[in-house]
């Protein structure tokens, strides 16, 4: 697969570095193009928080578009590295926070801020994406109350899941990759 690349925005057409190994699962510009149209300009002035970051290219691409600020993390040294080097090379390090932190202890904390939008897209085939959405519903402040939790999966790892303070919405297929997305419920 060829190294990602920024679609729009401030650093169009920047390639990303990609990270060494087979560690991370980077996003297609196809999926990546069609999140952002589905987002369209709300990510003008948002906040994003990327759990497992990989390359940083959806954090990248929401800063290269106009987001005020985005969290990136992932638990993987070569993986934090090189997002450090993607925000370098696309000089967008400005208005970005990188950890390097296990997703789950992360959700444990009290966020800094609630965020517009968080993207969860771990490794797959681990069911990872569950638990990670049953801690983020546990601490739920971690989303602004019109924000989505935006998941990405391949579809045969779909389940519909029972939750507490999100309820699905939407979901949008794109060959072998599902985006799925949540919102705080009404209550």
């Amino acid at each position: 697969m060829s190294n990602p690349r920024i679609i729009s925005g401030k650093a169009r057409g920047m390639r990303l570095q990609g990270v060494p190994g087979n560690i991370t699962r980077p996003i297609t510009d196809r999926v990546k193009e069609a999140l952002f149209n589905i987002i369209g300009t709300d990510i003008q002035n948002a906040s994003l928080l990327d759990l497992f970051a990989g390359t940083g290219s959806v954090g990248i691409e929401a800063l290269s578009r106009g987001a005020s600020f985005v969290h990136l993390n992932d638990i993987h040294r070569l993986a934090v590295a090189t997002i450090r080097a993607n925000l370098e090379h696309t000089r967008l390090k400005e208005n970005a926070k990188v950890s390097q932190q296990d997703a789950f202890s992360l959700l444990s904390g009290v966020p800094s801020q609630p965020f517009d939008y968080i993207f969860i897209a771990p490794p797959q085939y681990k069911n990872l994406w569950k638990e990670i959405l049953f801690k983020l519903d546990q601490n739920h402040e971690w989303l602004a109350s019109d924000g989505w939790v935006i998941v990405q999966i391949d579809p045969v790892e779909y389940e519909e899941l029972a939750l507490n303070n999100f309820s699905e919405f939407d979901q949008r297929r794109y060959g072998s990759t599902l985006l799925v997305f949540y919102e705080k419920s009404k209550k």
